[in-house]
């Protein structure tokens, strides 16, 4: 058997009774490019894994951050009775459950504020005590509330959980709902 190349595009196979066929074959030098380009394409393909892989958890990071100092500033907006802030923050169907099992909506709750019926001295989270959890485009936050203000006459001081939640919206993240725990004994909200 005689092996004979021409060129690069064809191999023929010569027998022992002179016939011969001709093979196409991709030729030596084009392959070794195929196999560079797949070769450069699968780094390319892992290089853009990485990448995306990390701006994902920086991004995710960054949308915790955000939600953050989204919640910390809409609870110095209630503490303030700032309705123009609160009413950017809220979504508008949000929904607050209260551990008393009171249910309240934005326009509840931003009327309240107008007509400033509770006057706080403390509506801070406690230092320490928040927590952003992510999923996609929705964040929860929870936290331990300290609430000190006078309301309906009567003055309150008393510490609770609540967990809210937000949701990303073309326009930004919005808070969707809320639900806070029962005010906690004395003891326990140290």
């Amino acid at each position: 058997m005689i092996l004979s190349v021409s060129g690069a595009a064809c191999v023929r196979v010569l027998d022992s009774r002179s016939l011969f066929q001709s093979v196409r074959v991709a030729p030596a030098k084009n392959m070794i490019r195929r196999l560079s380009r797949s070769a450069k394409l699968l780094v390319v393909i892992t290089v853009l894994t990485l990448t995306a892989t990390s701006k994902i958890k920086a991004s995710s990071e960054d949308d915790a951050r955000t939600v953050a100092a989204l919640d910390t500033n809409y609870q110095a907006a209630v503490k303030d009775n700032d309705a123009t802030t609160m009413g950017q923050i809220l979504a508008d169907d949000f929904i607050l459950v209260t551990g008393r099992g009171h249910v309240y909506n934005k326009a509840e709750l931003i009327e309240q504020a107008r007509k400033k019926e509770v006057t706080y001295e403390h509506q801070e989270e406690e230092v320490g005590s928040q927590k952003v959890r992510m999923w996609g485009d929705t964040a929860v936050v929870t936290a331990l509330l300290w609430v000190k203000a006078v309301q309906e006459g009567k003055s309150v001081d008393y510490k609770l959980w609540f967990s809210d939640t937000y949701v990303r919206t073309p326009t930004g993240w919005r808070y969707v709902f809320g639900q806070a725990s029962l005010p906690l004994p004395k003891a326990e909200s140290k």
